[in-house]
């Protein structure tokens, strides 16, 4: 059995919104690259679309982490 099988939901959730905000991270660093070198550089549809796909991914693993806190929650 792997660690990955033995962790609670919300340190799977939490695992998920860390890749996620690194995939933003590195999105964004490839981005800053492109306007640092030249600042009328345009960047490409590609580089948009991995930025905006990150930021997505880095939002619905927040509102699942919250789902899953709020359901792990004494009520």
């Amino acid at each position: 059995m792997t660690t990955r099988n033995t962790l609670s939901p919300e340190a799977t959730a939490l695992e998920r919104i860390a890749a996620a905000a690194r995939e933003v991270q590195a999105a964004s660093a490839v981005l800053e690259q492109r306007f640092g070198s030249t600042p009328r550089a345009q960047p490409s549809t590609l580089e948009l679309a991995r930025f905006t796909a990150a930021m997505q991914e880095l939002l619905n693993a927040r509102e699942e982490f919250d789902r899953v806190v709020a359901d792990s929650a004494p009520h």
